[in-house]
């Protein structure tokens, strides 16, 4: 759903030196980690490239980089804030490597270029195909399902199949309702439940057919993105307030790729949620607590509607060996979980 209103960001001074960066293309660049001098002010409002070495802005064509392939060269299909946020954590781990990005469109090329990323057009193939492949473009996000389907093959053709092929999908294709436990056992939604999770379940299926793996990841969140964004914008929402939402911070769900994508496995899902699930009602309590908004949220008006589940994923932080920064969305605000 798009928001009627849109929001301007602005964060006060902190009294401690910023931490690094977050590579996004909102107005705002904060932290990564919430400090509890900063204050994100949110205003509801009324609506209102560089060439460079390897690039392509036909998504017909090649992608020419340097001809000789290293073992830890990515492509990263949809090099957007996850995207950008795994390529950081995979350079700092493999410096040297070449990391691709394609895109939808060659707006942000010139910021891919400044992070160290070859950027081309979402379609195009690379000249010499590469051993590690992350697909995180949502198709959530794009109204051509056919299109994002055959990204994907695209995608599968430019991996050499000697690394790691993910796509990071949604726990939305889970088929657990009524506020009831859903681990990575659960079953996965009937293809024509409908056009999202039909597009999701057929992406899913040319990875893991080309001996890739899926991550399904819980609602991304970091201070200035996310459900609670959104909410705030809004003010009041007429959706029951008893509704039961997973969240995983970008950082945790980007190490988690990466982590994944390191041990290169084949043919199996995962599952990305920071095991602390909580109501709508109680996100918005945080957030109305934390000091950190300029805005306060009023409150959900609903006493129907569909109810959610809570999910959990021990299984796949033991065969990962993974643990997430963030345990949970009220400590990453500062408050006591």
């Amino acid at each position: 759903m798009r928001a009627a209103t849109a929001a301007s960001f602005r964060l006060a001074p902190a009294t401690n030196p910023p931490h690094r960066r977050a590579s996004s293309s909102c107005s705002l660049k904060p932290a990564l980690t919430a400090q509890p001098s900063r204050v994100l002010t949110i205003a509801r409002r009324s609506p209102v490239a560089r060439a460079s070495l390897g690039v392509s802005h036909d998504k017909d064509s090649k992608v020419s980089g340097a001809d000789v392939v290293g073992q830890n060269d990515l492509l990263i299909v949809g090099p957007g804030v996850l995207g950008r946020i795994v390529a950081e954590k995979w350079q700092k781990e493999h410096p040297g490597c070449k990391v691709y990005g394609q895109t939808a469109s060659t707006n942000h090329h010139s910021e891919l270029t400044d992070l160290g990323i070859i950027p081309s057009l979402k379609g195009s193939t690379i000249s010499q195909k590469v051993p590690h492949v992350i697909f995180c473009a949502p198709p959530s996000g794009s109204d051509d399902y056919p299109e994002d389907v055959s990204v994907c093959r695209v995608a599968a053709s430019n991996w050499n199949g000697e690394g790691s092929f993910l796509f990071t999908s949604s726990t939305a294709l889970y088929d657990c309702s009524d506020n009831m436990m859903c681990n990575e056992d659960c079953p996965s939604v009937p293809i024509g439940r409908s056009p999202r999770t039909d597009v999701l379940l057929k992406v899913e299926n040319i990875v893991l057919e080309a001996g890739g793996c899926v991550l399904r990841l819980a609602g991304l969140y970091k201070i200035d993105r996310g459900a609670h964004v959104f909410w705030l914008r809004k003010g009041t929402l007429d959706t029951r307030p008893d509704h039961i939402i997973n969240q995983i911070h970008y950082e945790d769900a980007a190490s988690l790729a990466t982590a994944i994508m390191k041990k290169r496995l084949r043919n199996q899902i995962f599952l990305g949620c920071d095991n602390k699930p909580l109501s709508r009602q109680e996100i918005m309590d945080a957030v109305n607590r934390s000091g950190k908004f300029d805005t306060k949220f009023e409150g959900f008006t609903g006493t129907d509607g569909p109810l959610g589940k809570r999910m959990e994923n021990s299984k796949t932080r033991a065969e990962i060996g993974w643990e997430p920064k963030y345990p949970s969305f009220t400590e990453f605000l500062g408050l006591s979980s």
